[in-house]
């Protein structure tokens, strides 16, 4: 597709529109999540231990983890919107399910966190502690709700249970009551939402450990070893444990949501290894090349090196097991579907699948080194190992950032992707539509152009706005240049930001 083309095709400008202001929010998600959690836990540390470090963290992460909850809320108003504007047939198609999670988490999990986080933060000193800590773990559970529905949303798009098509409406509509449990209790939900809340914990254990490494290793080599011992190596040593513990069930929760995939999306998988025919003991493939549009029926992928049958055991557990092509699954799908090719864009979908592994090995690095630097009550001096916590912090948020981009890229061409789905038995019956179908018909593409420069350049600027504030104030650390220490991390001082 030339340039021009791609000015003037409306869908194709309203998928750029929606995964570019998509990625500028959840890049901000996980780490919402995961800081929610960490801040509610530093707190009630405080709470039960009356240790001042732990509250010097709270302050500390929790004045960060407020600014990028003010810029994720920010950037997902326009979410919904486009919803009902450039993606209006799908709305108006599947929007009685698919409006049902938005709708609870707008009602209850939003209002939720926005009145406990808002009472958290004007509360210092308002409230009494046990008060005021309740406050901090009932905002956590809102946003970890929030999260649940919206993942909850996503996955009925992955794989629409709990739906039926209504002839006389001419679109889909949730099977009764029945039909709305299934949709809260989908499989696929639970997995991504599992998988979602680890990665956020080790995007916040990297950020947590980052930081608080790289303030002990200056406080130590600037003389201030008693502030690298007492406040930052107990925090480097939560940060990590975090990490640690994320980094783990991140990868069980990975392996088990790449082996559901396999059976529901199997060309989505297909795609993240450019299998292009069925094969028995499928090798895992250590790269590929080939155009931005390559294809397994042009033969212009170039697989370079393969580790054998690792693919079919990451995929079935079975090291021998028969793992579907995407050939074949063009075939089968073009037969029931009426469609040419089924197919995601194998380069994305290979490529983001790998860089979400890559980019999370920064963090596994920082894991080991940190622990084993930080081990009993050793203080890290290594300059090399502060470079390393700084580095790291922003790898886990481009890591997750390429594992929603595989999880979008490998769902197309369906918007909905079909249910229960056995490549060899394709059927088209249930609840399922294209993405060039949900287009809203009434949108010129000028229009969506213009919005996508606009919106891009506003998000843009939102960016470098939090960059700039989340920057300052992790160089600021637990001390506010110019006031009084032992004022600024009272509890019962608010929280207070400087512009």
């Amino acid at each position: 597709m030339t340039v021009v083309q791609a000015a003037l095709d409306a869908t194709f400008l309203a998928r750029w529109q929606f995964g570019i202001t998509t990625i500028y929010h959840f890049i901000l998600v996980p780490f919402t999540i995961g800081m929610s959690l960490c801040v509610a836990i530093l707190q009630t540390m405080w709470y039960k231990t009356k240790k001042d470090h732990w509250l010097k963290a709270t302050r500390f992460f929790g004045k960060l983890f407020l600014i990028n909850f003010a810029l994720g809320v920010a950037t997902g108003i326009v979410q919904e919107f486009q919803f009902g504007m450039n993606w209006s047939e799908y709305a108006r198609y599947v929007g009685d399910i698919f409006g049902a999670p938005l709708a609870c988490e707008a009602l209850l999990s939003f209002f939720m966190e926005s009145t406990f986080f808002g009472l958290w933060i004007f509360g210092w000193g308002r409230i009494s502690a046990k008060a005021h800590t309740v406050c901090i773990w009932l905002g956590a559970i809102g946003v970890n709700t929030s999260m649940l529905w919206i993942i909850g949303a996503n996955s009925w798009m992955q794989q629409p249970v709990g739906a039926v098509y209504d002839p006389n409406l001419g679109r889909a509509a949730l099977d009764g009551v029945g039909g709305f449990f299934k949709v809260i209790l989908n499989p696929t939900m639970w997995l991504a939402v599992f998988h979602v809340i680890t990665i956020s914990w080790v995007l916040a254990g990297t950020f947590i450990a980052g930081l608080a490494i790289w303030w002990m290793v200056r406080s130590a080599n600037a003389g201030a070893e008693n502030e690298a011992k007492n406040v930052w190596h107990p925090i480097a040593r939560f940060g990590l444990t975090v990490l640690l513990i994320g980094g783990v069930l991140a990868a069980v929760s990975g392996h088990f949501q790449g082996q559901h995939l396999v059976q529901k999306q199997p060309a989505k998988m297909a795609a993240a290894e450019a299998l292009c025919d069925t094969t028995t003991g499928a090798p895992f493939t250590i790269a590929a090349f080939g155009p931005l549009n390559a294809t397994c029926a042009d033969g212009n992928i170039t697989h370079v090196g393969n580790i054998p049958k690792v693919f079919s055991f990451m995929a079935t557990n079975d090291f021998s097991a028969e793992v579907a092509g995407i050939n074949d699954l063009n075939a089968n799908y073009a037969q029931a579907f009426g469609v040419d090719s089924i197919a995601p864009n194998v380069m994305l979908s290979f490529w983001s699948f790998r860089l979400m592994m890559f980019f999370g090995i920064f963090s596994a690095v920082l894991a080991l080194w940190g622990l084993i630097a930080t081990r009993g009550d050793r203080i890290a001096k290594s300059p090399a190992l502060a470079k390393w916590a700084i580095l790291s912090l922003p790898m886990p948020f481009i890591a997750s950032s390429f594992g929603w981009m595989f999880t979008e890229w490998g769902r197309q061409p369906f918007i909905v992707y079909p249910i229960g789905v056995d490549y060899k038995t394709m059927s088209a019956d249930g609840v399922w539509m294209l993405t060039a179908d949900a287009i809203s018909g009434a949108v010129p593409a000028w229009n969506v152009l213009i919005t996508l420069i606009l919106f891009t350049l506003i998000y843009l600027a939102l960016g470098v706005v939090w960059f700039l504030l989340m920057k300052r104030y992790a160089k600021e650390g637990i001390y506010i240049a110019g006031t009084d220490p032992e004022k600024e991390t009272s509890p019962d001082v608010a929280l207070s930001f400087g512009y």
